[in-house]
């Protein structure tokens, strides 16, 4: 039973909503008659590749949210312990691709702040303007009731 005033709010772990996320859209997907068995059916598949690539999508969701709201997550190193000798991990050449991609971040956030500080000048000048023409008109109005 829900308290629907209830001011306790759970935090979801890191990872498990990307997990449902992923889940949801299969499902909505696939359409499958027995849902409890088709999640069963995908964890265990995700399971497997995970083992296979030794890439966990739930990891790397928790690190995509992570990156969304404070960046700390990929500029971090991973300790040389955490890997096995003579095995590829694919979360470090993800880790190489985005620094590769870096260059190119920067030179779209460059363009943005580029664009907003262009946006704001030209709405600087065009309230200058209508300034000028505010005053303009009230110094007609003002010599026309002299007259």
């Amino acid at each position: 039973m829900s308290i629907p005033f209830s001011n306790t709010h759970y935090r979801i772990p890191q990872g498990f909503g990307n997990l449902l996320e992923g889940l949801t859209r299969e499902i909505l997907r696939e359409q499958p008659d027995n849902i409890p068995a088709f999640a069963a059916a995908y964890f265990e598949n995700l399971l497997e590749k995970r083992e296979k690539t030794n890439f966990d999508p739930a990891e790397w969701g928790a690190k995509v949210d992570d990156r969304f709201y404070n960046n700390h997550a990929f500029k971090e190193q991973e300790s040389p312990e955490k890997h096995e000798p003579g095995k590829e991990n694919s979360q470090t050449s993800v880790k190489e691709k985005t620094a590769l991609e870096s260059p190119e971040e920067d030179k779209d956030m460059e363009e943005n702040a580029a664009l907003k500080i262009q946006a704001a000048f030209r709405g600087h000048l065009a309230r200058e303007e209508v300034k000028k023409m505010k005053s303009s008109d009230l110094e007609e109005e003002k010599t026309e009731e002299n007259e």
